[in-house]
């Protein structure tokens, strides 16, 4: 799970380290990295491990194959994302496409977000912090627990 929030640097070259919490989370599968992709949703970008794009695949592959949601969906997410691997240092090395899609300069903060993270530009994901907290002050009563299936049940 991607937990936490932090503001690393970004070098000359593009590179940036991935919070040591992310880079274990995605530890052991097909490659080193991470699968980063520009939000569809605002300027910033979006990411996570093969579990995340496994889902996703999942998601997707139930829609019918001939829906134009699901032709945005395949071109937004698996069209624009890249495979981003770790160095020896566990920095990976943001394209400038990417970095200028969600405005990173200098730095980048990474947000946690359970089954995937975000990127941002950390005085933007600043400003967004705190309308999405009095945001989730307001419904915080939408939280709701799973319904177990009891033993027995169908």
């Amino acid at each position: 799970m991607f937990v936490s929030t932090a503001t690393n640097g970004i070098d000359a070259k593009g590179r940036v380290s991935v919070p040591a919490g992310f880079r274990s989370n995605v530890s052991g599968g097909p490659f080193d990295g991470i699968y980063v992709w520009p939000s569809f949703d605002g300027p910033w970008l979006e990411g996570g491990g093969q579990a995340l794009m496994d889902d996703y695949l999942d998601m997707i592959e139930g829609m019918d194959p001939y829906d134009d949601a699901r032709q945005a969906l395949e071109q937004s997410i698996f069209g624009a994302a890249r495979t981003l691997s770790f160095d020896a240092n566990g920095r990976i090395t943001l394209p400038k496409d990417l970095a200028a899609h969600a405005g990173l300069d200098g730095k980048a903060t990474f947000v946690g977000l359970g089954r995937r993270f975000e990127i941002w530009n950390p005085e933007s994901y600043e400003k967004r912090a705190g309308s999405a907290r009095a945001f989730a002050k307001e419904n915080k009563l939408k939280l709701r627990r799973p319904r177990r299936v009891k033993e027995g049940e169908a």
